[in-house]
């Protein structure tokens, strides 16, 4: 078996420091129902909410589905990707025991035009997995001050 690829995410330092990331991270294993449960979603969702309230990142778009989730999120100055995203993942697996892959897929929203296509994949990924039929009815969706 070949070792997986170390992905690095730090940022190249010409990137503003408020660049928005389309992030998405999976639990193990994948193809189980880990997140849409009602307990532990709203325990997920809350602690992005947390997190946004304590200024860990600035979350704009959550979505939870059965094995993963997508955040669409900036992370101040002082904070890096890696940081902020490892931390808040081993907070929930210690205190719920969930158990994630090694690591977690990220990409720079680098314009408008790329942005809205990631929310437009975000909120539509329920309705592409035939979960439901209007994505404005998943209770898995997090945004601030909705």
């Amino acid at each position: 078996m070949t070792p997986r690829k170390h992905l690095n995410h730090d940022a190249p330092h010409w990137v503003n420091a408020d660049a928005d990331y389309f992030i998405t991270l999976c639990a193990e294993p994948r193809g189980h129902n880990h997140f849409c449960h009602p307990d532990l979603g709203a325990v997920v969702l809350d602690s992005i909410r947390i997190y946004n309230g304590q200024h860990h990142w600035y979350c704009e778009l959550a979505v939870l589905m059965p094995d993963h989730l997508h955040l669409v999120v900036h992370f101040p100055p002082e904070k890096t990707v890696a940081q902020v995203t490892g931390l808040w993942k081993h907070a929930l697996a210690r205190s719920h025991g969930i158990t994630w892959q090694r690591n977690f897929f990220d990409h720079r929203l680098r314009n408008d035009e790329n942005a809205q296509q990631k929310w437009d994949y975000v909120l539509l990924n329920p309705v592409r997995a035939g979960l439901i039929d209007d994505a404005s009815k998943w209770p898995y969706t997090w945004m601030p001050n909705h």
